[in-house]
């Protein structure tokens, strides 16, 4: 199955950090990635995630707006927004 790709905007990169943001149409995804370093997401809408895990497994994860989470380096994963309208947050990456 084809999906269109979520739009990410690089918003800073400097020696410490990175910040994208990333908005997604219904059924978008970011395409299968492994994390390089330690994030933060924070959801700027509320986000209703469909995230394809390795072995096959899939997590429905609902991040409301204003709200975030973390995770360390190697999370592989592809995001795709499994509800009905876009939706958008913002990761920073720890160099």
């Amino acid at each position: 199955m084809t999906r269109p790709q979520a739009t990410a905007t690089q918003m800073v990169e400097d020696n410490r950090v990175i910040v994208t943001r990333f908005d997604f149409e219904p059924g978008a995804e970011t395409g299968w990635h492994r994390h390089a370093h330690d994030y933060v997401i924070t959801a700027v809408t509320d986000c209703q995630m469909l995230l394809e895990e390795p072995g096959g497994e899939i997590r429905d994860v609902l991040v409301p707006a204003g709200t975030a989470y973390r995770r360390e380096e190697g999370i592989e994963h592809n995001v795709i927004n499994g509800g009905d309208v876009p939706m958008s947050f913002v990761e920073v990456e720890l160099k």
